[in-house]
């Protein structure tokens, strides 16, 4: 009878050491740039011309599967840059709205480009950027990056990089890219790719924003690495938690550091909005305690499923949550930020499903 217990005890701690081997190979996977399913969403005008082409509106972001791309919501709504206009929008949508000295400004700071008809902006300047964004703001433009995208002003992209050339090692699969989405960017030392995303939907009192991969074949799709939604609303009493995000220095890296769920709050809070207002973000929400880095926004939490031996996400990083400091008796710009606000994705689940499935 001993020696049974002595040899299920020996088996149970070899099997423990085991499931442990399979984890930290799983954690590996993660922070791996052939494995990991983290990604970065950025908004690009002229995508397809190497020599127009810009980037902004950075945000991180993660693929659930099927070409579905998940990232937050509260950036779709701040005020975009607009690098080139297309011929439509100079003249319906701005020619007629200025007067004549906001036309003669626009003019010389967003010379025409006579083969595709475009208005590229060719300054860099402070003042003058701002005295641009001062016009739009006074003719009521909407320079939205959820209405850019929505006008094909500019494109959701999502950027995945290599250090070597190939599609995830795969020359069958670089060979389906078309070569003015790659490019080999040396300051780096990667290859990045560039797929299109459509923005499906924007949950925006969730604080979560759901997109699509589109035009690209199938087989991309596939080989795309993904994490699981997990649906289940945890207590703070989940014995391992980890977020995936950006390294501490360059969004280039990875990062997967432990998380720990310290409270659940209502939340309640205002985002600007300079078009139609201030609107509202709330909802069910956990208090994170852990490393985050300024930027890390669209993260997902996730947690090691042992049956499956994989990680599935469960929320999404969403807010920085400050402590303010007095320093000196200073409270003015004393901020340390020791926790962060998550959704889980239990607050979207039916819709979540319904337009992963429709």
């Amino acid at each position: 009878m001993m020696l049974l217990l002595c040899l299920s005890l020996i088996k149970g701690r070899l099997d423990e050491a085991e499931g442990n081997k399979i984890m930290t190979a799983k954690k590996m996977e993660l922070i791996n740039e052939q494995a990991s399913p983290l990604f970065r969403i950025m908004y690009v005008h002229d995508a397809k011309e190497p020599s127009l082409r810009k980037f902004d509106n950075n945000i991180c972001a993660f693929h659930i599967g099927d070409g579905y791309i998940l990232s937050v919501a509260h950036n779709l709504r701040s005020p975009g840059v607009l690098r080139s206009i297309s011929p439509e929008v100079y003249e319906t949508g701005l020619q007629a709205r200025f007067n004549k000295d906001q036309a003669r400004f626009f003019e010389q700071h967003y010379p025409v480009d006579y083969l595709s008809g475009k208005h590229h902006l060719a300054s860099n300047e402070p003042a003058v950027l701002q005295e641009l964004a001062n016009i739009l703001a006074q003719v009521r433009f909407d320079t939205r990056w959820v209405t850019l995208a929505a006008m094909k002003v500019c494109t959701p992209h999502l950027l995945i990089q290599f250090r070597n050339g190939l599609f995830y090692n795969d020359r069958g699969l670089t060979e389906l890219i078309d070569p003015n989405m790659q490019f080999f960017e040396g300051g780096i030392q990667r290859q990045t790719y560039l797929l299109e995303l459509e923005l499906v939907h924007a949950f925006y009192n969730e604080d979560i924003a759901l997109y699509r991969i589109v035009n690209v074949p199938q087989q991309l799709l596939q080989r795309l690495p993904c994490v699981r939604p997990d649906y289940t609303l945890l207590d703070n009493d989940v014995p391992a938690m980890y977020c995936l995000q950006s390294a501490p220095v360059n969004e280039v890296g990875r990062l997967l550091n432990d998380a720990r769920i310290e409270g659940h709050l209502d939340h309640f809070t205002m985002f600007a909005d300079h078009v139609t207002g201030s609107y509202v973000i709330d909802g069910i929400r956990y208090l994170v305690k852990g490393y985050f880095r300024f930027g890390s926004s669209g993260a997902p939490y996730l947690l090691y499923d042992e049956a499956e031996n994989e990680f599935v996400v469960n929320a999404i990083q969403s807010e920085a949550s400050p402590l303010q400091l007095s320093i000196n008796s200073n409270m003015a710009g004393n901020y340390q930020y020791v926790n962060a606000i998550a959704t889980p994705l239990h607050s979207i689940k039916d819709k979540l499903e319904e337009f992963m499935t429709g």
